[in-house]
């Protein structure tokens, strides 16, 4: 029963009707929403998308694995890592932001 339980969350977690697909560094940028970089399997970037369910539609979601040209923005933005999650707003950076902060970022956009 807790396997269930278990899957039952993980599934409504990441599920796309939940959670925004992920788009590309250009998509982003014409979109104009801040940008959250994140990559599969960061228990930070879980615990941020977790923390965002309600709101995470207002940001872009852009995966660095899939994306070069987003790698390097991290990469540019964390002294040369690719610590993730990473949210930019307007031209503020931040690197593994506390999510109450990029909640009220969402919420004042």
């Amino acid at each position: 029963m807790a396997e269930l339980v278990v899957c039952v969350v993980l599934a409504v977690v990441l599920s796309p009707l939940v959670f925004p697909r992920s788009v590309s560094v250009v998509e982003a940028a014409r979109v104009g929403k801040p940008v959250i970089y994140w990559r599969p399997g960061c228990q930070f970037c879980l615990r941020l998308r977790f923390t965002l369910l309600g709101s995470a539609g207002g940001a872009s979601w852009v995966n660095i694995w899939s994306d070069p040209a987003a790698a390097a923005a991290v990469r540019a933005v964390a002294d040369g890592n690719e610590t993730v999650p990473t949210v930019l707003v307007g031209s503020e950076s931040r690197v593994n932001p506390a999510p109450r902060w990029v909640r009220e970022q969402l919420e004042h956009r």
